[in-house]
């Protein structure tokens, strides 16, 4: 049974009397996924069929065909999985204001299950779809370990008031998940022709595929499990050394919902010592990543400066006028054309790779407060770049994490800075003091050449 507390009904409706019909958008995985669970249990109890759609949207915010390529041959194995509990999957192209409506009343269906997404976009469409639909509607939070808007009513100023409130919930929410069901109801069998959907869609093919990870649910768990072989025992001290790598890498599985987080929660939990590095380990995984859709939740201005609080926009604004020493164009910045030969290692990580470990993330937003003529044009490069580039952009985690380095959010004010004023400051010392930083730039200057030298994917 899944929990009714991570259930929230969007429109009462009245019921039709054919398929229970599941929209798939952020959760792209067939197991541990409690709407997928939930609309099953929904069609059992009501004796009726379910199928699952995925509406897959062309140009969404910035991204470019590496997002689509590792989003693609996730589906592809989501198509698999549902097909193996006798589900049907469907891909439907374009704006889903149009097609999920027009899905509903061509396929009769009765009732409709949607993921809990946080960002603007996907809660404008979804408001746009319940407005043009006379059934009824649930959203289930398939992402947070605990539902987002159980953990707080209203925007958390920080980690410090968040924390409390979420682990109190924890032991509620924590559970299992239920074993999925292969489906009784018979149907046409018909797969999707991935080559037409690839062909059709509209996008950007200038940034190229990553080839170094393996998209979906296995792919997730194999570098899942990895780390808790490899790394997890020194997590702690060797997390923020971009030359040891002993990170987990599972962000830009968990931001296309290929594994749920609170599987890997369930898992350490289960099968580790609580220790300093399971510790850390799990505050960044549910403190850290739900306080993101926290923010981008309650606060509709989580990418532009509005977002920031009032002592960040005042400090940031009385030292508007500071002479910088250098001044970058989005251009400039995009082809690591600074003067900081780490900067650039770190830009080039990310353009050619998809990703960059999370301390470089930290240094390189705040970089671009102090080499942009204004705060305004720091948030948006820094969004535009980690958009277009990361695997795992376009996620509240990256929105959070811009707001904190350029804004101050889910901070404290620090001493007073040229240009920065109260925000906390990095600089190049910082990163030498962690970890061998020439080393870094020059693996990555090498993996850099070394790429550049093979062919682009076609």
């Amino acid at each position: 049974m899944v929990n009714i507390k991570r259930v929230r009904n969007l429109k009462k409706g009245r019921p039709g009397n054919g398929w229970v019909l599941y929209w798939m958008s952020r959760d792209q995985r067939v197991h541990d996924n409690w709407a997928l669970s939930y609309a099953i249990e929904v069609a059992e109890n009501e004796d009726r069929p379910i199928m699952v759609v995925f509406n897959l949207v062309e140009k969404f915010l910035g991204s470019t065909w590496r997002q689509y390529d590792f989003m693609i041959k996730g589906l592809r194995k989501v198509e698999s999985g549902l097909a193996a509990l006798n589900i049907p999957f469907m891909i439907v192209l374009g704006d889903p204001a149009i097609n999920i409506p027009q899905f509903i009343k061509l396929h009769h269906i009765s009732r409709l299950v949607i993921d809990f997404d946080p960002l603007k976009i996907k809660q404008q469409w979804q408001k746009e779809v319940i407005r043009q639909i006379d059934i009824p509607v649930d959203e289930v939070d398939a992402h947070n370990i605990v539902p987002c808007r159980i953990a707080s009513d209203k925007e958390e100023y920080a980690a410090s008031t968040f924390r409390p409130k979420i682990t109190r919930l924890l032991p509620e929410f924590l559970d299992e998940f239920p074993p999925l069901v292969r489906q009784h109801e018979s149907f046409n069998k018909h797969r999707i022709n991935w080559e037409v959907v690839t062909i059709t869609l509209q996008t950007d093919h200038s940034v190229r595929p990553v080839e170094w990870l393996t998209p979906g649910e296995k792919g997730a768990r194999a570098v899942f499990d990895k780390f808790l072989e490899n790394s997890m025992n020194v997590y702690a001290h060797k997390r923020n050394d971009p030359n040891e790598k002993h990170v987990s890498g599972l962000s830009p599985y968990l931001h296309f919902g290929h594994i749920s987080a609170q599987r890997i929660a369930l898992d350490v939990l289960k099968n580790l010592p609580r220790n300093e590095h399971t510790e850390a380990f799990l505050e960044e995984l549910i403190v850290r990543r739900e306080l993101s859709d926290n923010f981008c939740l309650y606060n509709h201005g989580y990418d532009n400066i509005s977002s920031f609080r009032p002592w960040a926009l005042k400090s940031l604004n009385d030292h508007q006028d500071d002479q910088r020493d250098y001044v970058y164009s989005v251009r400039e910045f995009e082809n690591a054309l600074t003067h900081d030969p780490l900067w650039n290692a770190a830009q080039k990580q990310m353009v050619y790779t998809g990703t960059m470990p999370g301390y470089l993330r930290m240094y390189w937003a705040k970089k671009i407060l102090e080499w942009s003529a204004s705060p305004e044009e720091a948030l948006h490069t820094a969004i535009k770049l980690n958009d277009r580039y990361q695997l795992d952009g376009r996620d509240p985690n990256g929105y959070t994490g811009c707001a904190w380095s350029i804004g101050g959010v889910h901070d404290r004010a620090w001493g007073e800075r040229k240009i920065f004023g109260k925000i906390r400051y990095m600089n190049r010392k910082g990163c030498d003091r962690k970890f061998d930083t020439e080393r870094y730039i020059s693996r990555i200057n090498t993996l850099v050449r070394n790429l550049s030298k093979s062919p682009s994917p076609q």
